[in-house]
């Protein structure tokens, strides 16, 4: 038995289909800038004002009605009419607007004077004060700040106070340093409470100060030091422009 194998050797035809991708064109715009060798640079400046300072006249007055304490003992009627004291201030303003409202204040020395506490000036428990007691004040230090706008007022006063019994005794001096204020001031014994500037320029300026032992035995022990005295000032301050 035999077989026969024809093998196919006819080609068989194929197709390869192939798509050709689609080139998007781009085109390119070139832009081109002129070029200076020199480069313009721009500066700007802010300019400001320069701060100026406006002087004031100070005048300071004390009226009647006013009080000294100390220690424990009641209150002296004080009547310090005729004390007065002239003094400068300056104010920086920058831009036409003050940087604040307060006016620092410094008083002539030459010029401050406050009135000596004698029988004609002072009353202890209604009585006038023994004709040879008298207690001179002599200012070492007076200055401070004062507003304008809400009327507070605080100076700084240092001062000794002298002590004499006519010509037979004379203490040392007292040394008295307090801040005169128109708010209130309080210490471990005393207090008091002020009273800021009206559009008069009236006030109550009270200070509370401390007063040290000096070298006195009798007035040491009269007086229990150390120990707190108050002063009670009523006084009129008036400012005005100096330029």
């Amino acid at each position: 038995m035999s077989c026969k194998i024809n093998s196919l050797s006819s080609p068989i035809p194929c197709k390869f289909y192939t798509n050709k991708p689609k080139l998007r064109r781009t085109n390119t715009i070139l832009f081109s800038f002129p070029s200076s060798e020199k480069q313009q640079k721009t500066i700007s400046t802010s300019t400001s004002e320069t701060p100026t300072t406006e002087a004031y006249t100070v005048s300071f007055k004390t009226e009647k009605g006013c009080k000294l304490g100390i220690s424990r003992y009641p209150d002296f009627e004080y009547d310090a009419e005729g004390g007065m004291g002239t003094g400068v201030g300056a104010k920086v303003t920058e831009n036409n607007n003050p940087a604040n409202n307060d006016l620092p204040v410094s008083f002539d020395l030459e010029t401050l004077y406050i009135p000596p506490l004698t029988s004609s000036t002072t009353k202890f428990l209604g009585f006038p004060l023994p004709p040879f007691l008298k207690i001179d004040i002599v200012p070492e230090a007076f200055h401070g700040s004062i507003n304008q706008e809400s009327g507070k007022v605080d100076l700084e006063f240092k001062a000794k106070f002298l002590f004499s019994a006519g010509s037979l005794y004379k203490a040392p001096p007292l040394m008295v340093k307090t801040v005169l204020t128109s708010e209130e001031t309080k210490g471990t014994m005393r207090s008091g409470r002020g009273k800021r500037l009206d559009k008069e320029g009236k006030c109550r300026l009270v200070g509370v100060a401390t007063i040290d032992p000096i070298d006195d035995f009798f007035m040491n022990s009269f007086l229990g030091l150390p120990t707190e005295c108050l002063a009670e000032l009523k006084a009129v301050i008036s400012i005005s422009s100096s330029s």
